[in-house]
């Protein structure tokens, strides 16, 4: 790319000064306690295999639960050494003709699920993006092949048509027009009190009531059907097959709807497969494309400008593969009960950063076209055979991977990849770019660039993080595991980043192990912990301390309101027993060919009662007995544990033993008090249903009888 005449540079890079410093300190304070925690549990699991005082496989189990726990913050430590913030400054940028273009891939893949005016306000909304339009495609990838979603996007075509210009006449800032006409902005504050700017919003706003009446009407004539089993449709939206002769495209991004083939017969790949380099390489080939999911709508349109401050970069441009913005949400509460604003992973993501750049995270992310190609691995005196083994046999999209190649097809003709074989595509793809020597960079600017909706509901949530959680697992069980696959190619820092990404779901051991064994011992009188008066008990109360402050503190340093890090809590528990519990399980048959992956797509419809009771802070447990029982379970024995055992504390001499037992069972029951809420207090229908509740009292009854079996082993 070429340098820019200015002096006064496109992005500055801020090191987190306060936050490494507390980091570096934690790590230190807290690693050395654990180490200390650990000599205690060598020296008196010697002892106790000796005089056998204590039952060993209890005590086994809760020191295998604290490996791993220890091992899992350990890998998360390298993403906490250097965290670091970006600015990008987009008026500094050369002048439009220096740009270089962007394709825009919306991926979507059922009107059911996915309204089309949703959809359709992320498509116009791309369309509308501040950047010079002759520079901009955007591709609708439609998975689902309706026929409805096609009619939409000719409907928006049509719409866009009139949004656009006035977008840029009037300086919008939310260019999506469901998002505009709901809030309270209206234009640039020159134009704000001008009768031409109220006469044409005025006309804006009937012409939005059209579309969405249109849309309706397309609804009831065609239907919501989807197909597995279609040809490939790629269509380039214009006034031709628009139904608006007489208007001129000038001025117009391109318009492309596609929808690849799908057999039953053979696997689609998920959104690896859906995003179609291919269609827009014969088409736009842009150096540069965003994906972006269909529910997430551009909130800021300088996004790409803000991207191509980094490009433009000389000292970066080479090496940088993709710029990541986060995901932000616009339809989360204030108490944001299921952890919507995924603020826990973009904590690490600013830590990444400072390494040599975060994970793709599944949308919102610019990449060059060179990188996701992975031109660099095929020899530069290759000929057409070893081209067409590597990106196939169409003879036009190898030329399309020279920088000198130009589209043969018009912009205004009609037409007749990433890493696959798991659900976490993106992770995968970005381990490898990164052990290919690329970077990333990650930018949260202080006004969303993009805003979708999140689950407002458990179930929604749990869902979702069985499936990426069981993606990860699958990325850790391949060839692509980062713990073996990193450290030969990229930074050991940078691949126990990725190893903790991947191996969060092993949470699911010491949260059963911890949750269940000390509560029964508790009940038995027999200690797993040091008697307060032993010096080491204050090694263990310290790594408990230390973990939950350090947790308060990242949470409040990064503008959260401090109820955020206990609703943190409550998620990564109701993650670990449910979520990962089914992900482990699934991983294990996916081993023998017993389990096949699949997509699982998030519901974008709202229901009005769940939406209430999410901006109310009331947790909706209208979920799965499969996902519920678990947590349901555990909470009722840590709940009778801690009566028992406090009760029989108080008769016997032993409470100074079981003291750190007693404890554990009360934070549990006190940071879930929601279940407690949710089995017996509710009565509205969000509530945990009574059978729930029932197949939690047995199976609670079946883990105390089992449990207390141990005790004597």
């Amino acid at each position: 790319m070429g340098t820019t005449t200015t002096t006064l540079p496109l992005h500055v890079c801020n090191v987190k000064t306060t936050d490494m410093i507390i980091n570096r300190l934690h790590i230190f304070l807290h690693g050395t306690a654990l180490l200390a925690l650990f000599y205690y549990r060598i020296t008196t699991l010697s002892q106790i295999i000796k005089t056998r005082e204590t039952p060993l496989i209890p005590y086994l189990i809760v020191i295998f639960s604290e490996l791993v726990l220890s091992f899992l913050w350990l890998l998360h430590r390298p993403s906490k050494w250097r965290p670091v913030t970006r600015i990008a400054y987009p008026e500094r940028l050369p002048e439009d003709e220096k740009l270089q273009p962007v394709d825009v891939f919306v991926c979507t893949t059922d009107p059911n699920k996915e309204p089309s005016l949703g959809v359709m306000n992320t498509v116009i909304s791309a369309m509308a993006l501040d950047y010079p339009p002759d520079k901009i495609a955007v591709y609708l990838s439609d998975d689902g092949g309706a026929p409805v979603t096609l009619a939409a996007m000719k409907e928006a075509w049509k719409f866009a048509k009139w949004w656009i210009p006035f977008c840029r006449k009037y300086e919008v800032k939310t260019r999506c027009p469901d998002a505009y006409f709901s809030s309270l902005e209206s234009a640039a504050d020159k134009f704000i009190w001008s009768t031409e700017f109220v006469a044409d919003r005025n006309k804006i706003e009937e012409k939005y009531e059209e579309f969405k009446e249109s849309l309706e009407k397309n609804l009831k004539i065609i239907g919501s059907s989807v197909s597995k089993d279609h040809p490939p449709i790629v269509q380039v939206i214009n006034d031709a097959n628009g139904s608006e002769n007489d208007s001129s495209q000038k001025g117009m991004p391109l318009l492309v709807y596609v929808a690849r083939e799908k057999r039953p017969s053979h696997p689609h790949h998920f959104k690896a497969g859906a995003i179609n380099l291919r269609v827009s390489a014969m088409i736009s080939n842009a150096p540069y494309f965003i994906v972006l999911d269909c529910d997430h709508y551009c909130n800021d349109p300088t996004s790409a400008r803000q991207a191509m401050c980094f490009y433009f970069d000389p000292e970066i441009s080479s090496k940088l593969a993709w710029v990541q913005f986060p995901q932000h949400f616009h339809n989360i509460s204030e108490h944001d009960l299921y952890d919507g604003n995924l603020h826990y992973y973009w904590r690490e993501w600013e830590g990444l950063d400072g390494l040599r750049g975060p994970t793709i995270t599944g949308c919102n992310f610019y990449m060059t076209r060179e990188a996701f190609y992975g031109v660099d691995r095929i020899p530069k005196d290759a000929d057409l055979n070893q081209l067409k083994k590597f990106f196939g046999s169409s003879n036009e999209l190898i030329r399309s991977t020279y920088k000198s190649y130009k589209p043969n097809v018009s912009r205004d003709e009609g037409k007749a990849g990433a890493r696959y074989n798991t659900v976490v595509e993106d992770s995968m793809t970005s381990l490898i770019l990164h052990c290919k020597g690329w970077i990333s960079v990650w930018i949260d600017p202080a006004r969303p660039c993009f805003l979708g909706t999140c689950p407002t509901n458990l179930n929604d949530m749990l869902v979702q993080q069985t499936r990426w959680a069981f993606g990860l697992l699958q990325m850790t069980l391949s060839k692509f595991s980062p713990l073996l696959y990193g450290p030969p190619r990229m930074s050991i820092l940078q691949s126990m980043c990725y190893g903790g990404l991947t191996l969060d779901p092993l949470y699911v051991f010491p949260f059963y192990g911890l949750g269940i064994i000390p509560q029964i011992c508790l009940l038995h009188g027999i200690p797993m912990y040091p008697k307060v008066s032993d010096p080491f008990f204050f090694v263990f109360a310290f790594v408990f301390i230390s973990s939950q402050l350090k947790h308060v503190q990242e949470v409040v340093s990064y503008g959260d309101p401090l109820r955020t890090s206990l609703y943190d809590l409550r998620v990564w528990m109701m993650k670990s027993g449910a979520c990962y519990l089914y992900a482990v399980l699934n991983a294990i048959l996916d081993q023998f060919g017993l389990n096949e992956a699949n997509f699982s797509l998030t519901s974008k419809v709202v229901d009005d009662e769940e939406t209430k009771r999410h901006q109310e802070g009331m947790y909706d447990f209208q979920s799965s007995p499969q996902l519920l029982a678990p947590l349901c379970s555990v909470y009722l024995l840590n709940l009778v544990a801690f009566i028992i055992g406090t009760a029989r504390i108080f008769q016997s001499d032993k409470g100074k033993e079981v003291f750190a037992q007693a404890v554990l069972a009360l934070f549990g029951i006190t940071v879930n008090y929601h279940l407690f809420q949710g089995m017996l207090l509710r009565t509205d229908k969000g509530r945990i249903s009574t059978s729930i509740t029932m197949i939690a009292v047995a199976i609670t009854g079946i883990i105390l009888f089992f449990g207390s079996l141990l005790v004597f082993f």
